[in-house]
């Protein structure tokens, strides 16, 4: 390969960051982590029509879909500088200003979803657009905390922001924050999809802001490389080291960088030291480091230089004189180096040197540096967020404060909106709507605000029934719908709780009838017909189910209350009772116990087709009234997911109440994961059942409505069929049976000792995210084989507290079951790791969403399926599993220990 020295152009460089060595040419990259070209979104701010720029590179129009205030200006062309500032000096044109209101905010949609990886940018060039020559300030906000102070230093200034964020929801809002120091305006936005598995601060979902992004050893006549060069849309600016050799390669770059998708321009050409006994110095002193957060350092490496016999090139890296890394290259090797450097810690520089014996000078190709921004604030309920901005899209609210999170952060919440700040997440509890001309019908997004206390939608032009669905409403003590033009009556469940402490102001209405009179009025009238109605379908009905028994009869010739369907493997539910007699012969009059949990024993059972079940016989407190059990029962039965234990039946006879469920052959995870259990779990079999248990939360969080908060989820409620699927058991019961009335949240501690979300010790509740937290004690005991709680000579140990010591110092073998003796990878332990640990965040806000650990857990499984296809064709020994993991540059950043 032919090298040529080129001249390098002198650079403000960069920063600070985390222990993870990556091949890029080899990491596996699941579908989930491809970008879709066309899923960017650029947006021209102040111009009027979608456009392409020279690139070819879309560019929408900066219209309502993105954001509903400010003002649009042209900037005189006297005033562009049309400079190196990237290829985005045309988009500099036109500024949208803000003039109006403290906080105005675009809302970018993502057509990737939420619990994916972005890159935002903003540009801003003053241009004097207002003929004022008075460059303003402003903070840029990223959704509900700060992001950047915007600050110019001349009129022609171009100010470029970035940052990198996981997005926990469906939306992302950019704010611009009016300080008092001149009117914010904003010139592009754009938001790039990224690989899931990239730019990720480790030990949190903290969003990461960009210092700086350089590549080495360029020409000196070029200024950046971007798009569409790169994928990602990153801009890698001309930099140099001092006393440095710049080198490039002619040769195309065949690689396959699939993890940062790095440019083969920026592949092409690094800087090297004068010689072997020299060191490459990256000077840092202008880079504004601060004590208060985490940095991270992204150092890029591609040897496109020619080895002799085997040759490599074997460096160190030193940040400071603790924090040192190891980096070995061999002949087109592509490798990232990311480091984390702690809070407190401000470097002056990186230094690369030669290992002793090697024969080749340090090289580097190109950089990047990020802070982790602090989230002090945390964003309203997703819930109350989804219904607040459903509500103003139903009546096209224009309210300039209407934007952006509806709570916080709290000086700049919505007008009319009072929220309670005492839990961790903001709920809105009062909504004054009131003379605000909303037009229409009530829509029922109210009935979604589940902590609302207040609604005033008085003085408009409301029209239509008042909607049933308010009454649903558990702490509504006031709804004012005075002045309205509302008709119909007034529903029973809403007269029912106005008699139970809500206060009904229903004044103005004309054609509400607000008496009962007016019910038995309209039922005068159609009670005939619903009655000749009701008597032809209640013919129909007994003649269908004659139909069917006889049908039944002729068919299976049996008299059992149930009939079963088999599908997927799966038992489904026809007709769900059972009687106390049944229940004996079916379990053989409880002859075999099978286990025993906190609502009562279990037993193994065969139905009349030689089906198994079991039969879980509820102790006494856990009993309540027949219309409860039995509505409940028939609830939980009806959901359905291949990883959910299928109930089958139930029983609510005299004074037995039982649950009739499929029955899991290899019994629950707790037991397999036992010293006692001679069949060791392989860690591919632990992945998969990691996989599986999460697909079915994320199914009972998220798949239904409203969501099922299981409460009690533990390994031994993990339970496994014959062929190893993992499925969930006891979803729902500690809110069907128990005396709980709550469906969300719970004041009833129901967990287990080792399992319980410790943030419910201060609010009280279990939500969501407290599964999230018990599913990341249960992906522990998958890794270390330990249990939730152990019992030593000192007392009881948490499983958290023996693995922290042990991540501190980076050990994964220490930290994975050693049964496995070693037979695992230690990237797909890493990542592992990394998703319990963000699970086991002691704030719920900063837990992933179980959707997010399911995208996550599927990427570990295919690093771990990937290396056992390439270990099957090339005969890998299981011996050298770790090494050729190390080598081939799979591994992860250890999380933080909490």
């Amino acid at each position: 390969m032919k090298i040529r020295p080129l001249w390098i152009l002198a650079l403000v460089v960069p920063a600070s960051l985390i222990i993870h060595l990556q091949k890029s040419a080899q990491v596996f990259a699941s579908d989930d982590d491809q970008t879709d070209t066309g899923r960017e979104i650029s947006i021209d701010c102040g111009v009027t029509e979608e456009s392409q720029d020279s690139n070819g590179f879309h560019h929408e129009a900066d219209d309502a879909e993105f954001v509903e205030s400010g003002k649009i200006y042209n900037v005189s062309s006297d005033d562009i500088y049309a400079n190196s500032q990237e290829q985005v000096w045309e988009q500099m044109k036109t500024v949208r200003s803000f003039p109006e209101g403290v906080r105005n905010c675009y809302t970018l949609k993502p057509k990737n979803g939420k619990c994916n990886n972005y890159l935002i940018r903003v540009y801003m060039s003053y241009g004097n657009y207002d003929h004022k020559n008075s460059i303003p300030y402003f903070h840029l906000h990223l959704g509900v905390n700060f992001w950047e102070k915007i600050k110019f230093q001349n009129v022609t200034d171009i100010r470029r922001k970035t940052v990198v964020q996981l997005s926990p929801t469906n939306y992302i809002d950019v704010c611009l924050i009016n300080v008092g120091k001149g009117t914010p305006f904003i010139s592009l936005l754009e938001l790039w999809p990224l690989s899931n598995s990239i730019y990720r601060a480790s030990s949190s979902l903290l969003p990461l802001g960009l210092m700086t992004c350089v590549n080495l050893g360029m020409s000196e006549n070029l200024k950046f490389i971007r798009y569409a060069a790169d994928i990602y849309g990153r801009s890698w600016l001309n930099g140099k080291i001092d006393n440095s050799k710049p080198i490039y390669t002619s040769e195309g770059i065949n690689i396959d960088v699939k993890e940062y998708r790095l440019p083969s321009d920026v592949l092409k050409t690094a800087v090297r030291a004068q010689n072997v006994s020299s060191s490459l110095y990256i000077n840092l002193t202008s880079i504004n480091f601060t004590a208060d957060n985490e940095h991270y350092i992204y150092l890029h490496f591609f040897d496109f230089e020619e080895h002799s016999n085997g040759e490599v090139r074997s460096m160190e890296i030193t940040f400071t004189d603790t924090i040192r890394e190891p980096v070995t290259l061999k002949h087109e090797d592509v490798r990232t180096l990311v480091k984390k450097i702690p809070k407190g810690v401000i470097l002056n520089g990186i230094s690369i040197t030669s290992t002793p014996g090697s024969s080749l000078p340090p090289m580097i190709n190109a950089y990047e540096i990020y802070r982790a921004l602090p989230q002090p604030n945390t964003p309203t309920h997703e819930e109350d967020v989804d219904a607040m901005r459903n509500i103003k899209h139903a009546y096209n609210i224009m309210r300039i404060s209407w934007q952006g999170d509806p709570c916080m952060p709290i000086d700049y919440r919505w007008a009319g909106v009072t929220c309670n700040y005492s839990e961790r997440i903001p709920r809105v509890t009062s909504l004054n709507m009131s003379s605000s001309k909303l037009a229409g019908q009530i829509v029922t997004s109210f009935s979604n605000l589940m902590t609302l206390e207040a609604l005033d939608l008085s003085n408009n032009q409301l029209t239509g029934e008042i909607p049933e669905s308010l009454a649903e409403l558990p702490n509504l003590k006031l709804l004012n719908l005075t002045g309205n033009n509302l008709t119909g009556s007034i529903p029973k469940a809403l007269r029912d709780k106005s008699t139970t402490g809500l206060t009904l102001i229903l004044d103005g209405n004309p054609g509400l009838c607000q008496t009962s009179s007016c019910k038995a009025i309209t039922k005068k009238f159609i009670k005939p017909l619903v009655a000749s109605v009701a008597s032809v379908a209640v013919l129909t009905t007994i003649v269908y189910i004659s139909l069917m028994l006889c049908r039944h009869k002729r068919k299976h010739h049996s008299d059992s209350k149930v009939m079963l369907v088999k599908k997927d493997d799966q038992i489904r539910l026809k007709n769900q009772g059972f009687s106390q007699a049944e229940l004996h012969r079916i379990t053989k009059d409880f002859e075999t116990e099978i286990g025993e949990g906190g609502f009562g024993k279990v037993y193994l059972g065969r139905l009349k087709d030689v089906t198994q079940v079991a039969v879980k016989l509820l102790s006494k407190s856990s009993q309540q009234g027949f219309d409860e059990f039995q509505s409940e029962a028939n609830l939980l039965s009806l959901i359905y997911h291949k990883n959910l234990v299928s109930l089958v039946g139930y029983c609510d006879d005299g004074d037995m109440r039982a649950l009739i469920y499929e029955y899991m052959e290899k019994g629950n995870l707790r037991n397999l994961l036992s010293d006692n259990n001679p069949n060791v779990l392989k860690w591919n079999e632990r992945l998969q059942i990691a996989l599986d248990a999460a697909c079915g939360l994320d199914y009972l969080h998220n798949g239904c409505k409203p969501p099922i908060i299981h409460r009690d989820l533990k390994s031994s409620n993990i339970l496994l069929s014959e062929n190893m699927q993992a499925k969930i058991a006891d979803f729902g019961l500690s809110k069907a049976f128990a005396n709980d009335t709550d469906s969300h949240i719970s004041t009833r501690p129901v967990g287990t000792f080792g399992y319980l979300d410790p943030e419910f010790h201060r609010s009280g509740n279990l939500n969501k995210k407290s599964d999230v937290y018990s599913f990341g004690i249960i992906l522990l005991e998958l890794m270390t084989g330990q249990r939730a709680i152990t019992g030593t000579s000192e007392g009881t140990r948490h499983i958290s507290d023996w693995v922290n010591p042990k991540l501190e110092i980076g050990d994964i073998q220490a930290i994975v079951d050693p049964r496995l003796e070693r037979k695992f990878s230690t990237a797909s332990a890493w990542k592992l790791l990394e998703v319990a640990m963000s699970c086991i965040a002691p704030i719920a806000i900063q837990r992933p969403d179980i959707s997010c650990v399911v995208i996550d857990l599927k990427q570990c499984l295919a690093m771990e399926t990937s290396l056992e296809s390439a270990e099957s064709s090339s005969l890998i020994s299981s011996t050298t599993l770790d090494s050729s993991y190390s080598q081939s540059g799979m591994s992860y950043s250890p999380p933080s220990a909490r």
